[in-house]
């Protein structure tokens, strides 16, 4: 949607689709870069815009979007009706800027569809429930909206389109050589998407997983199938009937460098101490992601505690920890905004013992050196230098054999 050429060519895209015989419904993103423009905007003219007129005018980017691509489509011959998140039945929380869905009541999309038209509606947005205020969804809200209306409308599946043919094993402008993912389950979704894969936003899978919704990944530059993310049970039928291969011990390598580690020096080692400090951060509304506490000096009683945080909450989070230093009694605070978190991701390693051993080794074999480890059932993460991240995404998809013979292609060469 970055132009008007771009416009035209997803409009003949749906109208080839519902010519097809389908029923369509469209969520649409704000055009190129207008949501930054917008941004930058508001910030020239208020140094710190209220939330409810920034989301009035941050939501007029999909606004744009849905009209012109209606008009696209009435142009080619069919019927097109645009929508604002409000009109198709997002309602949401009073979180400006940060709003959840409580309840999709599509009836006008409904309409609509029963009339034989095609609903365009706009992404990111929707409307509070108490206050009848227009929202913004934060980031991925158009990923989220589309899920959102897809489980409500009950379709059978949810594409979501992007500028890379699906879901890779790491990401193409990192690993050329990354392997499409023809089928991945919601569970290592979530996981690739909360450790920095920037094909899928977490909330987007998390709604998809509760409803049980088929997402299919594509591009919207080519034809070809892209990776389907579904449940545990259907992929397995889909093995069983011959579409899929046996899943893979590891699905993919992710790296998030938008993070920061903060230590809080000299805590008193004594009950009560940690807790303090995370109630100070969950306060302040800081999503607190590694947690490492070193060893009890027999010296001095006294420990730290490092976190990582995204990089963006860490002046926040150091302003929550600093009003309760004397409450606390630790020594000091220590923020470090270049470090990077680097993740494996594979459903397979329940029950294949020795890939924590290889990741361990191809780290070493290239020089990365780890400064805090995280694991769940199915990931492994660690904290490194934010330099290292690139050559360690690198090594290990080396090292699990992910590499595929030819490279990966990306059509936009931005990333979403």
């Amino acid at each position: 949607m970055a132009d008007a050429a771009s416009v035209k060519r997803v409009a003949r895209r749906i109208v080839e689709t519902k010519r097809a015989g389908h029923d369509v419904v469209v969520v649409v993103s704000a055009m190129g870069d207008t949501t930054d423009e917008l941004l930058e905007l508001a910030e020239q003219v208020c140094e710190n815009p209220p939330a409810r007129e920034l989301d009035m005018l941050l939501t007029s980017g999909e606004r744009i979007s849905m009209a012109v691509l209606a008009m696209a489509i009435a142009d080619l011959g069919e019927d097109a009706r645009s929508y604002t998140g409000s009109q198709a039945g997002l309602i949401t929380d009073a979180a400006h800027g940060a709003a959840k869905i409580i309840d999709v009541t599509p009836g006008r999309i409904q309409e609509a569809i029963a009339a034989g038209a095609i609903p365009i509606v706009a992404g990111f947005q929707g409307v509070a429930q108490d206050t009848k205020d227009i929202t913004t969804l934060g980031r991925g809200g158009s990923d989220t909206t589309a899920v959102a209306l897809a489980a409500a409308l009950k379709a059978s599946v949810c594409e979501i389109f992007t500028d890379v043919d699906g879901v890779f094993s790491a990401d193409p402008r990192v690993v050329p050589a990354a392997r499409k993912v023809p089928f991945i389950t919601y569970e290592e979704m979530l996981e690739l998407a909360a450790v920095g894969a920037k094909v899928l936003h977490l909330r987007c899978v998390e709604y998809a997983r509760r409803f049980d919704l088929p997402i299919h990944v594509r591009s919207s530059f080519s034809q070809l199938d892209g990776t389907f993310v579904l449940s545990p049970e259907a992929i397995a039928t889909a093995i069983s009937e011959g579409k899929a291969m046996e899943q893979p011990i590891i699905s993919g390598v992710a790296a998030d460098v938008n993070d920061a580690k903060i230590t809080v020096v000299g805590v008193p080692d004594k009950p009560g101490e940690a807790a303090a400090i995370f109630r100070a951060l969950a306060d302040a509304s800081i999503n607190i992601d590694m947690i490492v506490q070193n060893i009890s000096a027999a010296t001095t009683g006294r420990t730290d505690v490092s976190f990582t945080c995204p990089v963006g909450s860490s002046k926040k989070a150091l302003e929550a920890l600093e009003a309760k230093r004397s409450a606390i009694a630790f020594e000091d605070l220590i923020l470090d905004d270049q470090v990077a978190k680097v993740s494996l991701v594979g459903a397979g390693m329940r029950s294949h013992p020795g890939v924590s051993a290889d990741f361990f080794t191809a780290l070493a074999g290239a020089g990365i050196n780890v400064e805090m480890i995280s694991t769940s059932e199915i990931r492994i993460s660690v904290v490194t230098r934010v330099d290292d991240a690139k050559r360690a995404v690198q090594a290990l998809h080396t090292a699990f054999g992910l590499d595929a013979d030819g490279e990966a292609v990306v059509y936009g060469g931005t990333g979403r």
